[in-house]
């Protein structure tokens, strides 16, 4: 069995003024999968483009510090500061990167497990940019579903994904966590 080092990117919008929206369910997420996971608390780190880092000897987990439609270039960063961590050759090779997003496109609770290069984006600006900065490279998206407004108008989207989570929904991110917290171990092992 292998043991797969995994970096566990979420990008969203920054904090605190957009912290529990649900644009940035991935950040939200990954701050219950460190509970999780039992990894220290977030330090800021400017080696990791000044985005938000929790090391431990099993999981790197980074929240993205840029606004998520700008977020390719510090996932790419970051992503390099961590390859050049690693100090063989076979872990470099066997090193995955995981991108935890919101889905708009899922209900709220839910969880998408996308695997592989040239996915596309699916309207999803935060992953164009992803995509943007690390062209044909395959890496592992984890959509987190936060549901979807009656209207397809833009505006009202815009407004529905900015707003602040209610006390259930943030409750509800925890539970998804655990289902992330699943999906991590398994690629951990080389399971996934």
């Amino acid at each position: 069995m292998s043991i797969r080092p995994l970096f566990i990117a979420s990008i969203g919008n920054p904090p605190p003024t957009y912290t529990n929206t649900l644009h940035s369910a991935g950040h939200t997420v990954l701050n219950y999968l460190r509970n999780w996971l039992q990894n220290p608390p977030f330090e800021k780190s400017r080696s990791h483009a000044s985005g938000l880092l929790s090391t431990s000897p099993e999981y790197t987990l980074w929240q993205s510090p840029s606004l998520m439609n700008i977020s390719g270039k510090p996932v790419s960063t970051a992503w390099r500061t961590f390859l050049s961590s690693l100090s063989t050759p076979e872990a470099k090779r066997a090193a995955r990167l995981v991108v935890v997003h919101d889905e708009l496109e899922l209900a709220i609770g839910k969880i998408k497990v996308r695997e592989g290069k040239g996915m596309s984006a699916k309207g999803h600006n935060g992953l164009k940019s992803v995509l943007g900065a690390l062209p044909g490279m395959e890496f592992t998206r984890i959509g987190v579903g936060i549901g979807r407004c009656a209207s397809r108008e833009s505006r009202d989207v815009a407004a529905y994904v900015m707003r602040k989570m209610t006390s259930d929904e943030v409750e509800i991110m925890e539970d998804v966590a655990g289902q992330v917290s699943e999906v991590v171990r398994e690629m951990k092992r080389g399971v996934r």
